[in-house]
């Protein structure tokens, strides 16, 4: 089982196979704490997503997320010649968190262990990229620091632009796709 799931549930731009792990590393976690922090914030912050955006964009704009985020790792990987396997989960939960925090900036927010310290949604956002940035500028290895940062600025770069670019046009795509598939249907019946 091992093998297959690092095959298919990690993301490596010198593995053999490309495409299906960046969608599916989306859903793979390195250990049960990475895990349990992980799904903490999409929790804490797929409500407010949802809420502005709705179930279908959100998993849309989940799963984007994770083969955006891959593919800028991948792109920084490349570059430095570190080919080691990384995980999607954390770049999708970072676009879903700055999606929030930049759709709602001025939301307070704060550290689950330490309830008396507070911030906003806009400075804590600041202040992960800005760790993000310097993790991925000093080689830190501890997290995927290119992912979080892809994941990061397109979850900010959707909410601002994505929104009507992409889900407010796709109608015309949804009608031809329909009128194709009744064609082919009434195709079928004769």
């Amino acid at each position: 089982m091992q093998r297959t799931m690092i095959k298919y549930f990690t993301a490596n731009p010198a593995s053999k196979t490309r495409c299906l792990p960046m969608v599916l590393s989306s859903f793979s976690h390195y250990s049960i704490i990475h895990m349990v922090a992980n799904m903490y914030v999409l929790w804490t912050f797929s409500s407010g997503i949802v809420s502005l955006l709705g179930k279908e964009q959100f998993l849309a704009v989940y799963l984007s997320a994770g083969v955006i985020s891959t593919m800028v790792s991948y792109v920084c990987k490349t570059a430095t010649g570190r080919f080691y396997p990384s995980l999607g989960a954390s770049g999708a939960v970072m676009a879903v968190l700055a999606a929030v925090c930049t759709k709602v900036p001025e939301a307070k927010l704060g550290i689950i262990f330490l309830p008396v310290l507070t911030f906003t949604a806009g400075n804590a956002l600041k202040a992960l990229v800005a760790i993000d940035a310097a993790g991925l500028m000093l080689g830190w290895r501890l997290f995927d620091h290119a992912a979080h940062l892809g994941g990061a600025l397109f979850g900010v770069w959707y909410v601002a632009y994505g929104n009507k670019l992409i889900w407010r046009r796709r109608e015309p795509l949804v009608k031809l796709w329909h009128d194709f598939r009744s064609l082919g249907s009434a195709g079928g019946e004769r």
